[in-house]
């Protein structure tokens, strides 16, 4: 594939008015591969997306794919990581999609995706949860599992400052703490960090959590924090959180106790639930009662356990696709690592980067391609033609590789 930045192929921007993408029958659309398998799983995945839009459309719609660089691949071209190029192109076209990126080595930026959602401000990680049938899984019901993770994407930990034990300026923290503010004790030796989460970040990532659960009736909207020890940080998530379905959502919202003390425990139809748990709790919660959660909204770091442990339920991170948004771009991408020792060996499972390619699709409102993908997956792997990630656990399974995975789910569309 071309190394070099080309001039946009024909098609028509996508454009965004009053929140929702305007997309045309021919979107340009950018993508970056990525490093390791990602060439891999890309080819795949752009295979299987084309082979939708063609069933779903006969041709009346296609995506004109545009490749833009990032990681490996542009530091090799252009002796940059990040281009400003691709985040200028990307800002452009609204929609863009992703294979798994490096972390550089002395480059001078901490991880090229955090990068990326800063520069961007994609404030809301959206990470869908479900069990595709087939898929071998640790619990015994995980069909009971459909929730969609909404994780705040700039601050908390991803803009956390921190001093190391020992320094001076750690020392000079300490003490103003302890002297100045009367701190309860802490050690002279200790590492010092500060995490941010400021009521506006935290409001618009959830106000779009329960935008997303009304547009697609889900019946509940769940507050993730630990608020009963960092009151003023986790605590008041939970508590901007009631105060923007109450100011800006209160004829579709009901808060749980609302719901006991006027309704009897009974949702009234047509009303969304907003509820809230403790993160320790939350995840006791997924394991046990899954069901009883639809959309949850959580600081980074909440966000970031409860996403993976969700997604090790169905299948594991191979499978768990995910987007990073704004209120305007929409990022999708595969959710894993970059695994160079599979680099070009065309093995791994594609399923991350497909279903994040289903979640474009229905982003763009192409749903009949999605559920087509949704469906031609299902069906490959339950006729047990998986990659050895799957074949692995799987009794009777027919291993194929990456190509070939992708191939079984286009003869299934």
């Amino acid at each position: 594939m071309a190394t070099e930045f080309t001039t946009p192929p024909d098609g028509e921007r996508i454009r965004v008015e009053n929140g929702q993408p305007v997309v045309p029958d021919r979107p340009i659309i950018p993508f970056i591969e990525g490093d390791g398998i990602g060439p891999d799983i890309w080819n795949a995945t752009q295979r299987v997306l084309d082979a939708a839009v063609e069933r779903a459309f006969g041709g009346k719609k296609q995506i004109a794919w545009y490749e833009v660089f990032a990681g490996e691949k542009a530091h090799a071209a252009f002796g940059e990581w990040l281009p400003e190029r691709t985040v200028q192109t990307v800002r452009e076209y609204k929609v863009a999609i992703k294979g798994p990126l490096t972390t550089p080595v002395g480059g001078g930026i901490r991880s090229l995706n955090v990068a990326l959602r800063h520069l961007l401000d994609l404030y809301a990680c959206v990470r869908p949860v479900r069990w595709v049938r087939g898929v071998p899984s640790p619990v015994k019901r995980p069909q009971d599992m459909n929730m969609v993770i909404f994780r705040e994407n700039t601050e908390d930990v991803y803009c956390g400052i921190e001093w190391e034990s020992g320094t001076p300026e750690a020392q000079q923290l300490i003490a103003y703490l302890m002297d100045e503010l009367g701190s309860k004790k802490i050690h002279p030796d200790s590492g010092v960090g500060i995490k941010p989460i400021s009521p506006f970040g935290s409001k618009r990532l959830i106000g779009k959590a329960i935008r997303y659960a009304i547009d697609r009736e889900r019946d509940s909207v769940t507050l993730v924090h630990k608020g009963n020890i960092m009151k003023f940080t986790e605590g008041a998530f939970k508590d901007w959180g009631y105060e923007v379905a109450q100011e800006q959502y209160g004829d579709a919202t009901i808060s749980e106790d609302e719901l006991w003390a006027s309704h009897g425990g009974k949702l009234p139809e047509g009303k969304l639930l907003i509820k809230d748990r403790i993160a320790d709790s939350m995840f006791q919660q997924v394991l046990l009662r899954p069901r009883e959660y639809a959309v949850l909204a959580t600081p980074n770091l909440n966000g970031d356990y409860l996403s993976d442990a969700c997604a090790a339920q169905v299948g594991g991170l191979g499978l768990a696709p995910g987007a990073n948004m704004s209120d305007e771009i929409a990022f999708f991408e595969a959710t894993h690592g970059t695994a160079p020792k599979y680099a070009g060996q065309d093995k791994v499972n594609p399923g991350s980067l497909i279903l994040s390619g289903v979640m474009m699709l229905e982003h763009l409102g192409w749903g009949d391609a999605a559920e087509r993908i949704q469906r031609a997956m299902e069906q490959a792997i339950e006729q047990k033609v998986v990659t050895y990630d799957l074949a692995r656990q799987m009794d009777g399974a027919r291993e194929v590789k990456t190509s070939q995975f992708a191939s079984a789910i286009i003869e299934n569309l």
